[in-house]
């Protein structure tokens, strides 16, 4: 079924009662799927590589790699922009680990549209940082991810953002509340303009800082919602991990 404007605060507060909740929403007429996450009790993750140091790609194969833990996804999303051979354009940290340093500078392409910004899980929460913040904060990230570009920072959209762009694609991205304690991922089931894309996180997820992950190759795992979304291979993926249940 898909919701309206009206009904979406009941959604985002079901989030509570559970670690990830995902339902459909429409915003001036555009289609997307949106997934909340209560960021202070979820087991939220990025995932690159496997123990063989490959890169792991696809959700069936995060899922793979779980499986020894007696674990699985509930909820998973591309998380990041990448280079052909999978790495990460920009900062990225799995598991305290710090895999790629931050990119700071302009540069090509929707990633150095600065300013760009920061994906950051800590114990109990998570935040999106407009990137030169994250620099002057220094939080100690357990999972870390940069992207770009920003879509909402501190209440404002991205001043590059156009009303009337003809750019559009099935874009995701992710913002996070002001406390901390909720995680907002959403996808397009339309292709969307950064504008109006922007707008939904800002005016419907009421979330201050969002993030763009990516477009065109934008894909989602929605276990409940019976939904994994095929293509080529990834690179980071985030994911919402839940015990798999007993037999």
């Amino acid at each position: 079924m898909i919701r309206t404007l009206t009904t979406l605060g009941a959604i985002l507060w079901a989030a509570q009662a559970s670690a990830v909740t995902c339902e459909k929403v429409t915003h001036d007429g555009l289609r997307y799927t949106v997934c909340e996450v209560n960021a202070t009790a979820a087991d939220l993750r990025l995932f690159l590589n496997g123990e063989d140091g490959e890169v792991l790609g696809h959700f069936s194969s995060v899922n793979e790699t779980l499986e020894p833990e007696g674990k699985r996804l509930a909820f998973a999303m591309n998380a990041g922009m990448y280079h052909d051979d999978r790495s990460p354009v920009g900062h990225y940290v799995e598991d305290g680990q710090e895999q790629m340093r931050v990119i700071a500078n302009p540069g090509p392409g929707n990633f150095g549209l600065l300013p760009n910004g920061v994906f950051c899980i800590r114990n109990g929460r998570a935040d999106v940082f407009e990137t030169l913040d994250f620099v002057d904060q220094t939080p100690d990230c357990r999972f870390a991810t940069q992207s770009g570009p920003m879509l909402v920072i501190d209440g404002e959209l991205h001043p590059r953002f156009l009303p009337d762009s003809t750019s559009r694609y099935i874009r995701n991205g992710v913002g996070t509340s002001a406390n901390g304690a909720r995680a907002v991922f959403a996808i397009s089931e339309d292709y969307v303009t950064f504008h109006e894309f922007g707008r939904l996180f800002r005016d419907v997820l009421n979330t201050p800082n969002a993030l763009f992950l990516d477009g065109n190759i934008s894909r989602m795992y929605d276990r409940a919602g019976n939904r994994s979304d095929l293509g080529f291979s990834l690179g980071p993926i985030v994911g919402v991990v839940e015990d798999m249940p007993a037999n």
